[in-house]
């Protein structure tokens, strides 16, 4: 799939992606603001200061005129919040594509932040709080990070503590956005069945007389770990809910390619050994997966999983097994070439619609500023060899760097920490 790529003056970055036979058109405004730009006393701001984007803008005064008006066209809209990155995009008919530009354009720039809504919208943030604590299959991940990372913004939650919401003023906002919402930390994605013309057109008429400046950094991850650590958080349950991690690499780094093929090999299908192991052969579980996980500073490979309470030591321990496994054994060709095969077979259905290519194309740009296609990521996979999976499961699946995070009825972690080897 072919795109082109345009810089203006002020250094925004701008990717068109024509879809000629998709009947729809997304824009996608990524901006390099998360929580690891933030300090200990605003934690939680960045992802706060998304929600208040769509609370009124000067031209559509509040949250109302903007959700209605986008409901009109019968658009899909909403914005998220990464360790690294915000996004705000909006997908819709291909005919309403210069109206969806003017919105989610107007969002991202003129968001006025107003005060009555800000207090309102506190609730609303820690409510999704109490809800993602309510879900320990997604909680669980947050307590990963936070044993990998400590007390640092890598080892923050995106959301925040509570009390930072609470205290949080308008001026914070304010001061936030003027310091990381820049055009040189921007990108904008559009998608679809639209031409590059018309989206320059549009992008010249709002942004380009906006002035860049100096991009606030973010402090680099420290990473210390001289032996196996265990983060157990007590929680009645049915399942035990757990993340098996171990540190690796940053985004930029080649191993990742090897490291998304291991990860198929443990748990990338139904076919998988972990998947087969825990549901198939020992039925203690319905879900486990294994993937990495990658930023522009840290890394790190992570096996997950709910599985029986009961029988959390045994899973644990079988999970240990087939990494063990990797690392005295090759695996076969014929296992190699499947995993190979699913991966980029997963890859391409999930580039079908044009809100997926923004997101597959903005966040490269966005944080290596350079772009592959799905072809050229798929070269990259069928080069992987068994030889090079041994080697990096012998690099990465050290004792010493084992992590263990999880949620259940359990409030001593020794035995835990016994399998873990220490």
């Amino acid at each position: 799939m072919k795109f082109t790529k345009k810089v203006l003056n002020n250094g925004l970055r701008v990717i068109t992606v024509p879809m000629k036979d998709n009947p729809t058109a997304t824009v996608l405004v990524l901006v390099e603001a998360g929580s690891k730009y933030e300090t200990k006393e605003i934690n939680g701001l960045s992802h706060f200061l998304e929600h208040m984007c769509f609370k009124g803008t000067v031209k559509r005064p509040k949250a109302i005129d903007i959700s209605k008006e986008l409901d009109a066209l019968g658009s899909q809209y909403n914005a998220f919040t990464s360790q690294e990155y915000t996004g705000y995009y909006a997908k819709s008919d291909a005919k309403h594509f210069s109206k969806i530009f003017d919105i989610v354009s107007d969002i991202y720039l003129n968001s006025t932040f107003p005060e009555a809504e800000m207090q309102k919208e506190k609730g609303v943030i820690i409510e999704e709080i109490n809800m993602y604590e309510d879900l320990p299959n997604r909680h669980v991940q947050d307590l990963m990070m936070e044993l990998l990372y400590g007390d640092q913004p890598a080892g923050w939650n995106i959301a925040g503590p509570k009390k930072n919401i609470l205290n949080m003023k308008r001026d914070n906002f304010v001061e936030y956005k003027k310091n990381h919402y820049l055009p040189e930390a921007t990108v904008i994605i559009v998608a679809g069945q639209v031409k590059e013309s018309d989206v320059l057109k549009e992008v010249n008429r709002v942004f380009n007389k906006i002035p860049s400046g100096k991009k606030a950094s973010k402090l680099k991850v420290k990473e210390i770990q001289k032996k196996p650590e265990v983060l157990v958080k007590y929680k009645k349950t049915d399942q035990t809910h757990f993340v098996l991690g171990v540190r690796s690499f940053d985004l930029f780094n080649k191993k990742n390619t090897v490291l998304a093929v291991l990860g198929g090999v443990l748990g990338g299908g139904m076919s998988s050994r972990l998947f087969q192991k825990l549901r198939e052969e020992m039925g203690v579980g319905y879900y486990v997966r294994a993937y990495n996980d990658a930023y522009t500073d840290h890394g790190f490979f992570q096996i997950s999983a709910g599985v029986d309470n009961k029988r959390i030591y045994e899973v644990i321990e079988a999970v240990l097994e087939e990494c063990k496994k990797l690392k005295n054994e090759k695996v076969s060709l014929e296992e190699l070439n499947k995993v190979k095969e699913c991966l980029i077979g997963n890859m391409k259905l999930s580039l079908e619609s044009s809100d997926d290519i923004a997101n597959f194309y903005g966040g490269q740009e966005l944080l290596k500023k350079e772009m592959k296609s799905s072809e050229e990521k798929a070269e990259e996979i069928r080069k992987i060899t068994a030889t090079q999976i041994k080697t990096l499961a012998n690099e990465i699946f050290a004792n010493e760097k084992l992590n263990l995070a999880l949620i259940g009825p359990f409030k001593d972690k020794a035995k835990f920490s016994k399998i873990l080897g220490f």
